[in-house]
């Protein structure tokens, strides 16, 4: 099948660190293409992927600096995708609402993976479109949308790219890898550190957007001793950092739509300890590859004796979070949207004057 995935134009593809979607479509891209797709990936030129890549614009740009510049360029790419998917592809893949209204002039199906959590203003725009294939990265994420075409598709990992390190190996570090947003809760990790008594690694982007909270709420607890900021992790640092820690600290402050560092802490034998909401529960198992807290006190009790062993942890990121896994379903839906035609707008759906 020939299939079109368009990413945003602003991170990498894989990123070089922040960019959960955009590790998401190098994943399903390059799986896809080793089974014998022809791929293409609509991105920034500073992309590298074993598939076709195609770029409208050279460079990646993250931060953005002005969300009405970024929204801009967001549709140009996008349009300019679009109109090249349809001369080629026989399936185009999106990746946020701004490709949706431009499936309607689209011979091929579009499938749209949702990225962000409930946003009301988003889902009434996903409805206007009945004909896209809907997949949400979790069944919390799914159970807010109004469309009743939304298949559940958990994230992947290429699970032999994390190092997995046992008992033994482990160092004596707590670690939260995120942005520093208040909706992470790194604030919340630090105080279960401190709590424990244990040293805390933090590893994530600072935006400017919440620069107020870094600057209030995190920074002023670094000493560079117990609570450490490492910057942002690539691949390599994010391996080191999650192998060797004794627990990942996920102390979310809203509806988690995914969070891929919780299968990326497992795939390396980490056990997590993360607040419910959103797809925690989907993704946690308590005793098995972590504990779901109800509160920083808890979380810090944990943290002392996590008491999961690492080869339960990475046993279920094999089991229930490999790209193989992640691929097959994606697979399964383009086959079922290649197999049901889309659609168009309708008189039904929009006023008509005479």
């Amino acid at each position: 099948m020939r299939i079109a995935l368009i990413a945003p134009p602003f991170i990498a593809v894989p990123p070089a660190a922040y960019g959960g979607t955009e590790l998401f479509i190098a994943h399903l891209a390059n799986g896809l293409h080793t089974r014998g797709h022809d791929v293409t990936v609509y991105a920034n030129g500073d992309s590298q992927l074993h598939c076709k890549l195609k770029w409208r614009y050279r460079h990646a740009d993250w931060p953005v600096a002005s969300g009405c510049a970024a929204q801009l360029k967001n549709a140009d790419h996008t349009a300019w995708a679009m109109h090249d998917a349809w001369r080629s592809a026989d399936l185009i893949h999106l990746n946020d609402i701004v490709g949706a209204p431009f499936t309607l002039f689209a011979d091929q199906p579009a499938v749209l993976t949702i990225h962000h959590p409930h946003e009301p203003v988003l889902s009434e725009q996903y409805a206007r479109y009945p004909a896209i294939h809907y997949v949400a990265i979790s069944a919390a994420q799914a159970r807010r949308e109004p469309m009743r075409n939304t298949s559940v598709v958990h994230h992947g990992l290429p699970i032999e790219e994390y190092t997995f390190r046992d008992e033994d190996e482990k160092g004596d570090y707590l670690a939260f890898l995120g942005r520093m947003a208040p909706c992470k809760g790194a604030h919340l990790a630090i105080e279960a550190a401190r709590r424990a008594r244990l040293p805390l690694k933090l590893a994530g982007e600072i935006q400017p957007v919440f620069h107020e909270y870094w600057e209030q709420q995190v920074a002023p607890h670094i000493d560079g001793e117990q609570i450490q900021y490492i910057g942002e992790a690539d691949h390599a640092l994010k391996n080191e950092l999650l192998s060797h820690a004794r627990a990942l600290l996920f102390p979310i402050q809203w509806d988690e739509p995914f969070g891929l560092v919780m299968i990326e802490a497992m795939a390396c034998g980490t056990p997590v300890l993360a607040f419910d909401g959103g797809s925690v529960r989907e993704i946690v198992k308590d005793g098995e590859c972590g504990w779901i807290c109800r509160d920083v006190g808890e979380m810090a009790e944990r943290a002392i004796a996590p008491s999961v062993p690492p080869e339960s942890c990475r046993a279920r990121a094999v089991a229930q979070f490999s790209c193989d896994r992640m691929i097959d379903r994606y697979v399964e839906i383009y086959e079922r949207a290649f197999h049901r035609p889309p659609a168009g707008l309708t008189h039904a759906d929009a006023g008509v004057g005479v």
